[in-house]
């Protein structure tokens, strides 16, 4: 079976699916589903902090199914914009878990819609060790990340908690 890291941009697919279709992510049925694909070995959230009781809920629910919750602080701006970004943060995990001979992952996993992970998904799959899939929704997901992974799997169905 081949071992499974999944890397899941927890603000984009939030706000992704919201807007797509009115609803939230199904995790518990993404990690059912690659289950039975595989093994995960290695299963990181990257969500942003804002001390709130119903995000903790959130983590925490997250955590009960196998994921590594990464933590970034919300930062509020003077100018009233924020910052609360993880793609450096995500592009290192990915390629540290490529790079572990120890775990030998043979999938990349990627939740997220932002065509800034395009040149980190091409870099992942030269070699042709690691096969990469991504899941976003679909009318919100960069062309050039679609066009970059060997997979891409639309958010729908039962990945959508009605």
């Amino acid at each position: 079976m081949p071992k499974i890291a999944i890397f899941a941009d927890v603000q984009n697919i939030y706000y992704t699916v919201k807007e797509s279709f009115g609803c939230h992510f199904n995790y518990r049925e993404l990690w059912r589903q690659l289950s039975l694909e595989g093994d995960i070995v290695l299963a990181n959230a990257y969500a942003i902090d804002r001390n709130d009781a119903q995000q903790r809920k959130f983590q925490q629910t997250l955590q009960n199914i196998g994921f590594d919750i990464k933590l970034k602080p919300y930062i509020q701006r003077s100018d009233g914009s924020a910052k609360g970004d993880w793609d450096v943060g995500i592009t290192i995990d990915v390629m540290d878990a490529v790079s572990n001979a120890s775990r030998s992952v043979d999938w990349v996993v990627l939740l997220s819609g932002d065509g800034d992970f395009d040149r980190l998904l091409r870099r992942v799959s030269e070699s042709g060790e690691v096969q990469t899939r991504v899941y976003g929704a679909t009318a919100l997901t960069a062309q050039s990340l679609i066009e970059a992974t060997d997979e891409f799997r639309p958010i729908g169905g039962s990945l959508l908690l009605r």
